[in-house]
């Protein structure tokens, strides 16, 4: 068949991007090899914020005197794994594909490959499109650890998202975003959890007090955190798993989580009939996300922030420049979101000329929020040049969602003093603006 467009691959930036074309009145098909909703929607994103969500919403309201008397017995598993499989449709994409069919938009099924300019092949039957957008997304990587590879019954992303028994102990390689959520959300479904990281933090790729206040939160749900060690091996003992380490006894556990990072999945699609080499980090793109003529990338596959709203946001471009309206990805404010609880966000800059930090205590919505706002970890840090706000991170309650308006102040590069004169509803845990850009301008040098 001869499309306008072949998408390879049917996760969240594909699905936006063909969507984004199909109205725009072409000719449209997403060849997926497994479920249409891809990594986010059934192994990653939905399925961990839905098990971290029982859990939030218990010691919330063990925090909060009147709701807390109500709350016994803890998060009850079995109901938190029903809700989980009703997110994920039970693992079934018939909605989902549907949804595709009805924007007119082909589903075609199997392993998708280029096979030469304008030419993909789908199992077995070939394709022709004039334009060619690889949304391929990533896979797990399990670093080489003496013995992890040959361990049976490792898990990743897609089996801890999946569980259906709470473990004994879970024993977490890797302290990024998905270790740590996991990490919390299992201990509070009533596990023993140990994480260990080999760098000095959590969130090693973020600022260290955002990790270190993330830390003390996940300590105080009985978190045991090993850091600065790699495990030097790694084996099966009975029923345990049991990593090894040079300088420190060993841990052990009835499970083991590897959550190390994650590598762009470029094998087997055919690159090189296109002239296309990947690197290490993913398939080259120019600022367009072209990658060869008539070939784009979106997504983890191109190495880029390997975020499900990164992929949508390249979608769009990709959809804009095919469609005729030239484009190019802007990532001087991209955010990045970790929903622990407390949530860790950040965007833009993590160090510049001038910065400040405030506390989340000294906001009224935080101790309106819990009588523990004096204690428990929370905080923001701006950054700027002076004239403008050029980074931001914090640790909060649906920090997330506040930090959003530095992600539009950095991207729009709008004045301190703009800033510094929006109207901040109270309480609202936004409030953290008012003593931060306070703060931060009384530090701008004065003009002379």
């Amino acid at each position: 068949m001869r499309f306008d467009v072949v998408v390879l691959g049917a996760g969240p930036g594909g699905q936006h991007c063909a969507g984004h074309l199909a109205d725009g009145g072409l000719r449209v098909a997403v060849a997926e090899r497994e479920l249409v909703g891809g990594e986010c929607d059934y192994w990653a994103c939905i399925p961990s914020k839905t098990l971290l969500r029982p859990g939030e919403a218990l010691q919330a309201a063990c925090e909060a005197p009147g709701a807390r008397e109500a709350v016994n017995g803890g998060v009850r598993a079995d109901s938190a794994f029903e809700w989980r499989d009703f997110m994920v449709s039970d693992y079934d994409d018939a909605a989902k594909a549907a949804y595709l069919a009805g924007k007119g938009i082909d589903v075609l099924r199997g392993e998708a490959r280029l096979a030469g300019p304008g030419r993909v092949m789908v199992g077995d039957e070939e394709h022709s499109a004039e334009h060619v957008v690889i949304a391929t997304g990533s896979e797990p990587v399990v670093p080489h650890v003496p013995g992890l590879r040959e361990l049976e019954g490792v898990w990743t992303n897609r089996e801890v998202t999946g569980l259906t028994e709470v473990p004994r102990r879970l024993l977490v390689l890797g302290g990024g975003p998905v270790g740590v959520e996991m990490a919390q959300a299992i201990a509070r479904l009533g596990a023993a959890v140990t994480l260990v990281e080999g760098a000095g933090h959590v969130l090693s790729r973020e600022p260290k007090p955002l990790g270190d206040g993330l830390a003390e939160a996940l300590r105080a749900d009985g978190i045991e955190l090993c850091f600065g060690q790699h495990a030097s091996a790694a084996r099966r003992d009975g029923q345990d798993y049991v990593l090894e380490f040079a300088d420190r006894p060993e841990l052990r556990g009835d499970r083991l989580l590897v959550a190390t990072g994650r590598r762009p999945r470029t094998e087997a699609l055919g690159l090189e009939t296109v002239g296309i080499e990947p690197s290490r980090r993913g398939i080259p793109v120019d600022g367009r996300m072209n990658a060869a003529d008539g070939v784009w990338a979106i997504g983890d596959v191109t190495g880029i922030w390997p975020l499900t709203y990164m992929s949508k946001y390249q979608g769009r471009v990709v959809a804009s420049n095919i469609l005729g309206r030239p484009r190019e990805a802007d990532y001087s404010a991209v955010p990045r979101v970790v929903f622990t609880d407390p949530q860790a966000a950040s965007v833009g800059e993590a160090d510049g000329p001038l910065s400040v930090t405030v506390s989340m205590a000294e906001v009224p919505r935080t101790s309106t929020y819990t009588r523990a706002y004096a204690t428990r970890p929370g905080f923001m840090t701006l950054i700027s040049d002076g004239e403008r706000l050029t980074g931001a991170y914090a640790l909060g309650p649906e920090a997330g969602e506040w930090l959003q308006q530095a992600t539009v102040a950095i991207r729009a590069r709008v004045p301190l003093e703009v800033m510094d004169d929006v109207i901040q509803p109270f309480p609202t845990f936004s409030e953290v603006f008012l003593h931060a850009l306070t703060e931060l301008r009384s530090r701008v040098p004065a003009t002379p």
